[in-house]
């Protein structure tokens, strides 16, 4: 996915900014990155489970049911013969009845079309349904250690506060701060990248009350300085 473009970038910050921030995020992340089952294996189809059943929900709550549904569907063939009732009772607790439905059939179209095999390209990962933007670059850089950065509500919120940029309402479907995550992304290990973005997001910068006093961006954070 290819958003942004040298005009869209006009506004952007320098690349002395860019780096300086990248090693701050990098530090942050190798001594307070988060452990959760899914961050321990590099299987495609593990990773699709723990991206669709993230959708809309916090990790905590997830990380339970991930590691049960597996047990109960080791292989996307499992996953695809099951019952689509019995799914549902297990995925209850996250709510959502329609994300079963949806995990069902990715599984069963890419049992039919890929050889049982996930679809490495954005394209046709992005074909599954359920899958949006967001969990198809975040299986590609996790799964397949493709360079695509990620963009939610939390990335959206550091990319905004630090480098002042003003994202749309959507943030999933902003133009501007998808462009700015690709920039800003280091051109390798992406898919760590993503996930002290993520965390930071959930940890320091948070929606209400950030812990701007033990941030290590804070001395140049646009949004800390100004307000």
């Amino acid at each position: 996915m290819k958003i942004s473009t040298k005009s869209d970038r006009s506004d952007y910050p320098s690349a002395a900014r860019i780096k300086w921030f990248r090693q701050q995020l990098s530090a942050w992340g190798s001594a307070n990155r988060r452990d959760f089952p899914w961050r321990k294996t590099t299987d495609s189809y593990h990773l699709l489970v723990a991206e669709s059943l993230l959708q809309k929900t916090d990790a905590q709550t997830v990380a339970p049911i991930y590691e049960l549904f597996l047990e109960h569907y080791p292989t996307i063939k499992d996953l695809a013969a099951a019952n689509l009732d019995n799914i549902a009772q297990l995925l209850k607790p996250l709510g959502l009845f329609f994300r079963a439905e949806r995990l069902q059939q990715c599984a069963q179209i890419i049992i039919r079309q890929y050889e049982g095999k996930v679809p490495q390209t954005q394209k046709h990962l992005l074909g599954l349904p359920g899958i949006g933007d967001y969990t198809a670059r975040a299986i590609g850089s996790q799964a397949f250690n493709q360079p695509l950065a990620v963009l939610d509500a939390n990335v959206a919120r550091i990319l905004e506060r630090f480098f002042g940029l003003q994202g749309e309402r959507v943030k999933s479907r902003c133009k501007i701060l998808w462009g700015a995550a690709d920039l800003i992304a280091p051109k390798t290990k992406v898919g760590t990248w993503n996930l002290a973005l993520l965390d930071f997001g959930a940890l320091t910068c948070k929606a209400q009350n950030p812990d701007c006093e033990n941030c290590p961006l804070s001395s140049k954070c646009k949004w800390n300085i100004d307000r």
